[in-house]
């Protein structure tokens, strides 16, 4: 007798049913065979994307290589005294221009008068010797001679006599003549055209030859010069140009906001460091309104050369991919297009193309990101890059020759 099949339980019951009611819409789906994709990629070329654009232009492009560098006096003097004695006038006030020759400081003159007018004294006293015995030299010379009452001895002893007294007299003379200089010492004058630091010997203090420290220190501030450094990469580069004529420098602010001076760089040092792998430059500027200090941060930047008639678009146009650089041109028909390029040289914030744009091609410096080939696009007037250089590659060379 066959047994009678039991109903399966309610909970397995509801779990096939579910599981039914969830398969059959994704087995309608796949076997439908729509593919979304075409439809997004549609949608995003047919997208109005706002960008910022600029046209390509043709101008002139700077080279420019930058180094860090501080700033050095031409000359600076450490004054010091060269006699002993009290400082009894200071002829200067403190940061005062001087020129060279021009009264500095006076040392008390009086001790040294005195001794030149002992010197001088000296010298009379010896020079009235001098004349009595070449008087007294020549008469026992005449006697020896005509009759012999005088013997050779002792006319021998009356020359060695002159000889002596000539030598004093000119041993008075060296010492007037020192005792001059000891005077002309206690003037003390600039040796050079300069700017007078902050005094550091007050009058009334006595002053040594001996002194460690200074009286004052005078520092040469027109023209002044610059030391910075550049790879010793470039140094053959520089070297090249160089030898074309001189090349134009500007010295910026530490933080390279603020064109202090332009000048014309002087030569570079016949060695490299090292430690550092860089070569030391030197340039000097004018300052005529004294923008520079001795010792002072500075930024150069170096001019090599101004590439002519360069295709020259912003740095943010620029776009790098597998294939190399490229950037977004804008076409007539407000589409985008991907057009690849060579970058000849970039400097600040500008590129110029050595092939693959014309002059006032549009190209996209914002908003690429949502671009592709064909995009629909609304361009909007991009800020213009800011070239700080233009003005200076327009400029011709400082005066003055360059020797590598």
């Amino acid at each position: 007798m066959a047994k009678p099949m039991r109903s399966a339980p309610p909970w397995l019951t509801r779990l096939l049913v579910g599981g039914i009611v969830f398969l059959v819409p994704v087995f309608w789906t796949a076997c439908s065979g729509s593919d979304p994709k075409p439809g997004n990629v549609r949608a995003a070329v047919n997208q109005v994307v706002p960008v910022a654009v600029t046209p390509a232009k043709l101008e002139d492009m700077p080279v420019y290589l930058v180094g860090l560098g501080s700033v050095t006096p031409l000359n600076a003097v450490s004054i010091k005294s060269r006699v002993d004695g009290q400082l009894v006038e200071v002829a200067f006030k403190e940061g005062q221009q001087v020129r060279k020759g021009q009264l500095l400081a006076l040392i008390d003159p009086r001790p040294f008068e005195v001794q030149l007018s002992q010197a001088q004294a000296t010298l009379f006293r010896d020079q009235a010797s001098l004349k009595d015995a070449q008087l007294n030299y020549q008469r026992f010379k005449g006697l020896l001679e005509q009759s012999g009452a005088m013997s050779q001895q002792q006319v021998d002893t009356q020359q060695s006599l002159v000889n002596q007294l000539e030598g004093a007299v000119r041993a008075d003379q060296a010492t007037i003549d020192n005792a001059k200089l000891q005077l002309t010492y206690c003037h003390i004058t600039s040796p050079i055209d300069g700017r007078i630091g902050l005094r550091l010997v007050d009058p009334g203090n006595i002053v040594h030859a001996s002194d460690a420290n200074p009286m004052l220190v005078v520092t040469q501030l027109q023209p002044i010069t610059a030391i910075f450094t550049l790879p010793e990469d470039q140094l053959p580069t520089v070297a090249s140009h160089m030898r074309k004529g001189p090349l134009t420098t500007e010295a910026y602010s530490r933080d390279d906001q603020t064109k202090l001076a332009t000048g014309r760089l002087l030569t570079i040092d016949n060695e490299i460091d090292q430690t550092t792998g860089t070569g030391r430059l030197k340039a000097e500027f004018n300052n005529k309104d004294n923008m520079l200090w001795p010792n002072q941060f500075v930024n150069i930047r170096l001019l090599l050369e101004v590439r002519k008639n360069s295709i020259v678009i912003p740095s943010a146009a620029i776009q790098r991919g597998p294939q190399g650089t490229f950037v977004f041109i804008v076409k007539p028909d407000k589409t985008a297009d991907i057009r690849p390029v060579t970058v000849a040289v970039s400097e600040n914030n500008l590129a110029a193309i050595a092939s693959g744009l014309s002059p006032n091609d549009v190209v996209v410096t914002d908003g690429q990101d949502k671009l592709q080939a064909g995009s629909k696009v609304e361009p909007r007037a991009g800020a213009p890059p800011v070239n700080r250089n233009a003005s200076l590659a327009n400029q011709p060379a400082p005066p003055g020759t360059a020797s590598s």
